[in-house]
């Protein structure tokens, strides 16, 4: 009797752990297109909304990844237009130092750069390398085998991800994968992606820099570094505006051709950027909007590639479902 009502125990018990196991997905939902939520509208207020239609909540301690612009740069995301949902989710705004000459490569310079364009007038700002750097895997290890970010990432349970699509000098374009890499990099860690992990000193990496499919692979392997460190606990926007062939990180930006677009957000940042690269390609140029200079810009710099490396190594996907949320 003992015996059998043990037995009994033990399969309820084993059926139980069994029920509570995640259904593994079909292929047909592996397959998926990944949403993309689009409003044509810049505006604080859209901003705040665009995230809310991701129907995830950043908690805990959040942290908002922007550029704070360099000096002289007047493209960069103002505080007044993303106050109001780094408010709502209580954030803080990171950055870190870079690895050239300018405003930003330096503790005291960053700090004057943030203070004249007037992030922590509103916000608490925090240079997540001001006190070191540290190492955190990779998945891809073709040529970067770690990835070097700020220290202060650890003080942070969630991340939005809040890019500036424009064209990049060196990556063709910039949006959440490049934020999320060189920008979540310290200044040895953005040496080191540069040059495909041959040194992470900012002094060497300008004679050393990679091939550039190789640059490219190494922001999609820091990317994917950074997106596993954070176990899912983040979000990716990309904001379609001053969409200059130059990146907030050059302190004298060509004037933007091309006219505003909006603001898409997504939980996949692969999907996201490509919905953006997408908008920028099929766009049909008008008196004074102008997308050729921008695609000329990624196509020299085979920008269009990270889209694709970041997909095959697994962090996400290109194919994906646009979703207007003016309506």
């Amino acid at each position: 009797m003992k015996k059998s009502i043990l037995l009994s125990a033990l399969a309820l018990l084993v059926c139980l752990c069994a029920c509570a196991q995640p259904k593994a997905q079909t292929e047909e939902q592996q397959n998926e297109p990944s949403k993309v939520y689009f409003t044509k509208d810049i505006s604080p207020e859209s901003l705040l909304k665009i995230y809310k239609a991701l129907g995830v909540e950043a908690k805990g301690r959040v942290a908002v990844k922007i550029s704070t612009g360099e000096g002289g740069n007047n493209h960069y995301l103002k505080p007044t237009l993303i106050r109001k949902l780094v408010e709502d989710v209580n954030g803080t705004i990171v950055e870190c130092n870079t690895a050239y000459a300018g405003s930003r490569n330096t503790i005291e310079e960053h700090w004057k750069t943030i203070h004249e364009h007037g992030f922590d007038s509103i916000f608490t700002v925090d240079l997540m390398d001001e006190y070191g750097d540290i190492r955190i895997p990779v998945q891809d290890d073709k040529h970067i085998k770690y990835d070097i970010v700020g220290d202060h990432i650890a003080n942070y349970d969630f991340m939005i991800n809040l890019a500036h699509f424009k064209g990049h000098a060196m990556g063709g374009f910039g949006g959440v994968l490049k934020n999320q890499s060189i920008g979540v990099a310290s200044s040895a860690g953005k040496a080191y992606v540069h040059s495909a992990g041959v040194t992470d000193s900012p002094d060497e990496v300008w004679g050393k820099i990679a091939e550039q499919d190789d640059f490219i692979e190494s922001m999609a392997s820091a990317a994917q570094a950074v997106a596993d460190y954070f176990k899912g606990n983040i979000i990716y926007i990309n904001v379609m505006n001053n969409m200059s062939v130059d990146c907030d990180c050059d302190g004298h930006p060509a004037k933007p051709m091309l006219k505003d677009m909006g603001i898409l957000a997504s939980t996949d940042p692969v999907a996201l950027d490509q919905a953006c690269l997408d908008k920028v390609f099929t766009h049909t140029s008008a008196e004074g909007d102008d997308e050729k200079p921008l695609i000329e810009r990624i196509n020299r710099q085979h920008g269009t590639y990270i889209t694709d490396y970041a997909e095959q190594i697994g962090l996400g996907s290109k194919k994906y479902t646009l979703i207007e949320i003016d309506n």
